[in-house]
């Protein structure tokens, strides 16, 4: 037995002491089971879509995204309109979902392997760059309480994207039971062809329902959609680009047809989930990992995109469904953020946190259950690596309605700090910086930040000594061709 299996054999050993049914003193005040529940312990469907924007769905406010089926997931539960993604890129985001814990405690900070910027004015951190087979995921501790354990779709949680490399690290290593990994298509594929891998996982997701309806089950369904290529299928493509609005610039044809067979995978995992009489005890989520590439469709109203800290880039739309428990069609605006998934679904269960690890998150039950609230000071970023489309590094904190950017470059460098403060109640765009004018909230945010970061060892960018404004740009530039951002003139 090597030194992870030890590990791991010896947490789920004690977890499974705790394991039980779930009853209803296990949970939230207040909170009783559904009088249809015959099994008690509820089934989870958690569906992520990848690069989609917080304003990207009708029920988000969008006039020409058409996205019934997700409106229909809303209307049935509750709609948070404060929530986050724990980076403003991918890989961090799902580890945060898979362990609790902030991708500055993990030092998993950047996608999955990232990029190299040598003659930027920083030098990065030397970050982890896959999810430890140490990390205690949800999957395994949901395992060990005797649910089916599924995953089907992108992962980018391994030290590569795909085999042989990627294999040691892949979610069959991460406690599901059944697994397959998608990948991002190339950018001249056909988008007739099911480019995105929608069909296969929608296809795959179907298949395990049908085979686990008679028992606990945990699907994790986790589209490669809307991330580029930007690839949409004519007939769709044609749709939209023939409605109101397509000359918008928050608003893309391409995207629009990718987004309605994101919505259309929704619509018949739900369908099945009645066709099955299992929606009763199914909680459903639905999640973006992170805000939507600016340059392929601005972020209205929120400011930035993808891969900085602006609400744009972490901003995300969140649903989640649980019948006789969570009130139809209830808005919570709570800020809350994807490492709270991890111990929402442990609280759900009655089950202990055993990895002997800190968890970042809280429980979102007394939210779903409008029994309380969640009396948490702040929530946290930290992104200290350079984006072929980011402004920069930079971390941030929200507190209340104030939101405190930081952005490496100035502060570690000098000779000014580059503090950005606003209020999302009154600024949601985030155009009105506060910083200068309310220098006692901005002193007080920036204290909890570096405490923050001191508290979860957060990694630290360095003064490049090779450092070359000229080289910098060109090697961004070069970034943005490889990622198929822009094209060679």
């Amino acid at each position: 037995m090597n030194r992870r299996e030890f590990v791991k054999s010896t947490v789920f050993g004690t977890a499974a002491l705790a394991i039980g049914k779930l009853r209803a003193e296990a949970l939230a005040p207040g909170l009783r089971l559904h009088k249809k529940d015959t099994r008690l312990k509820p089934n989870l469907l958690f569906i992520l879509a990848d690069d989609l924007g917080w304003s990207q769905l009708g029920c988000y406010g969008s006039g020409f995204y058409e996205t019934p089926n997700i409106d229909r997931l809303a209307g049935e539960g509750m709609k948070f309109t404060d929530a986050y993604a724990a980076c403003p890129v991918c890989s961090p985001t799902r580890a945060s979902i898979m362990t609790g814990r902030y991708p500055a405690r993990l030092h998993l900070t950047d996608f999955i392997a990232g990029g190299t910027y040598p003659y930027e004015k920083l030098k990065q951190p030397k970050w982890q760059k896959y999810l430890p087979l140490e990390e205690i995921t949800i999957a395994e501790v949901l395992k060990t309480a005797g649910y089916a354990t599924a995953s089907f779709g992108k992962w980018h949680l391994s030290i590569a994207k795909k085999p042989p490399e990627s294999l040691p690290y892949n979610p069959d290593k991460q406690g599901f039971d059944e697994s397959i990994v998608t990948y991002k298509p190339a950018s001249n594929r056909d988008p007739e062809s099911d480019a995105h891998n929608v069909e296969i996982i929608t296809e795959k997701s179907l298949g395990f329902l049908e085979k686990n309806k008679d028992r606990p089950f945990f699907l994790y369904v986790t589209h490669n959609t809307i991330h580029g290529p930007v690839l949409g299928k004519k007939k769709l493509v044609e749709k939209y680009k023939n409605k109101p609005g397509t000359d918008l610039p928050q608003n893309n044809p391409v995207i629009a047809a990718m987004i309605e067979e994101l919505d259309d995978s929704v619509g018949q995992l739900l369908n099945k989930l009645d066709e099955l009489k299992i929606a009763d005890n199914t909680i459903v989520v639905f999640f973006g990992d992170n805000g939507g590439l600016e340059k392929s469709a601005k972020q209205t109203p929120l400011r930035g995109g993808k891969a900085n800290l602006y609400e744009g880039g972490i901003r995300e739309p969140l649903i989640v469904r649980w019948p006789g428990v969570v009130q139809p069609d209830s808005i919570c605006s709570e800020p809350v953020i994807s490492v709270d998934f991890f111990p929402t679904f442990l609280r759900t269960l009655g089950l202990e946190n055993k990895a002997k690890k800190p968890i970042d998150g809280v429980s979102l039950l007394p939210l779903l259950t409008q029994s309380g609230t969640l009396n948490r000071e702040a929530i946290y970023w930290h992104y200290p690596h350079y984006h072929s489309s980011s402004i920069g590094p930079c971390g941030a904190v929200r507190k209340g309605d104030y939101k405190l950017l930081e952005w490496f470059d100035e502060t570690i460098c000098g000779p000014d700090n580059k503090f950005e403060l606003y209020n999302l109640k009154q600024d949601i765009g985030e155009q009105n910086n506060l910083a200068k004018k309310m220098p006692r909230k901005t002193r007080e945010l920036r204290e909890l930040l570096t405490n923050w970061r001191n508290k979860v060892n957060a990694q630290m960018l360095t003064p490049n000594p090779n450092y070359d404004p000229q080289k910098a740009k060109k090697s961004k530039r070069l970034s943005l061709i490889s990622f198929g951002m822009i094209t060679i003139d």
